[in-house]
């Protein structure tokens, strides 16, 4: 599996019905489960971003299509980061010529 790290923001929507959030947290890993995924860990943050969720995915096209889904509920906005874990950095670097 891929991990992800995907940074979140409410949108005008999301924030005025904020007390449904952790309703729409259940849902959202519900639908990445069905997607063959996993929500690892979930953060509220403080800062340039509202929420951070660090998931694993099959392939870019589950994590593209998980963002998606989640943002067409229009209360969120995302950005989508694949992460390398410490062994494949070490490889890419290795591979540097």
């Amino acid at each position: 599996m891929t991990t992800y790290v995907i940074l979140l923001n409410w949108t005008d929507q999301g924030i005025k019905s904020v007390k449904e959030s952790p309703k729409r947290l259940e849902a959202a890993k519900a639908v990445l489960s069905q997607m063959g995924g996993t929500l690892r860990a979930f953060y509220l943050t403080m800062g340039a971003h509202d929420m951070v969720v660090v998931a694993e995915a099959p392939d870019d096209a589950v994590a593209a299509r998980f963002a998606l889904t989640i943002g067409m509920g229009g209360n969120v906005r995302t950005q989508v980061m694949k992460a390398f874990p410490e062994a494949a950095y070490i490889e890419i670097i290795s591979s540097l010529g």
